[in-house]
């Protein structure tokens, strides 16, 4: 049970905002268009969050089998450390990857947008092939723009959407600013196990980019996210810009990489631009409720 508490725990940065910021800023905006619902808010905050503890239980059962997680700097795995039995992590990860398909099933019979079902099903199989199957893509430098794609643009359009029937300009700008964010945690991810991933033959971006490359990708996403966050305000309301409230919680993301700690000193760094997402959509959400 200590073990999974300390599974828990490693994944939590990545799980909580990539889970919730998106579903967030993108209710921000349906409250904005006088559109917000309760119920559809919180089926599309089911489907996020399972997807997200399922991508982390699949990448935990897929990399454990590979034994890419023998020089891990980072927190705990299941299977890479013992502590679980592979079929039971994968169990976990394909009970997740249901949980999201019923929901997102419950979604599209509300709104009857039944081309929904190519988007859950491609975002099933975007957690899955991240470190899953014979080729996959998080080992070929493809993670950082999945993450973008699915955890940036479809979760935050797909939550403007099925509340509004529709996106806004605001919308993309708000996608734009989750995503970029959620890219960055997944950026500090790999730059702390840059060596070790090196070893294993992960080849992350990190791992093509370099150190130096990899730390100015990560800060070079922190400026898109500011700039997107301008571009929600620009094409809503000046109240948006509450969502720079995340730059509190980059102070020490930013300090920490550019002054180029390593290792398990960057642990905190995903921590915190974990919590920057979260700010960001909670920024957002407040200053368009405070608008409308």
């Amino acid at each position: 049970m200590a073990s999974l508490a300390e599974w828990v725990e490693g994944a939590r940065p990545r799980t909580l905002p990539a889970a919730l910021a998106p579903v967030v800023a993108g209710s921000a905006i349906a409250w904005f268009e006088n559109a917000f619902s309760p119920l559809l808010a919180g089926l599309a905050l089911v489907v996020a969050l399972a997807l997200q503890i399922g991508v982390n239980f699949a990448n935990d059962y897929s990399d454990g089998i590979r034994g890419t997680d023998a020089a891990r700097v980072g927190p705990l795995r299941l299977v890479g450390s013992g502590a679980a039995h592979p079929r039971h992590v994968l169990a976990a990860a394909l009970a997740c990857f249901g949980i999201a398909a019923l929901a997102g099933l419950a979604v599209v019979v509300i709104t009857g947008h039944w081309w929904l079902l190519a988007v859950g099903a491609a975002a099933i199989a975007a957690a899955w092939f991240y470190t899953g199957g014979k080729r996959p893509y998080g080992y070929l430098g493809l993670g950082e723009l999945f993450v973008f794609i699915f955890f940036g643009l479809v979760a935050v359009t797909g939550t403007v959407y099925i509340q509004l029937d529709g996106v806004t300009a605001a919308t993309w700008w708000t996608a734009v600013a989750i995503g970029a964010l959620a890219c960055a945690i997944l950026v500090a991810n790999n730059l702390r196990d840059l060596d070790g991933d090196r070893a294993a033959g992960k080849r992350t971006l990190a791992t093509r980019l370099g150190d130096a490359g990899t730390r100015r990708f990560f800060l070079g996403l922190l400026g898109v996210a500011a700039v997107g966050v301008f571009g929600v305000a620009a094409t809503s309301s000046w109240w948006a810009l509450l969502g720079w409230f995340m730059l509190v919680a980059l102070i020490g993301p930013i300090r920490e990489v550019a002054r180029g700690v390593t290792g398990r000193a960057l642990i905190p760094v995903l921590k915190q631009t974990g919590f920057a997402e979260l700010a960001c959509a909670t920024g957002l959400f407040l200053g368009l409720v405070i608008a409308h």
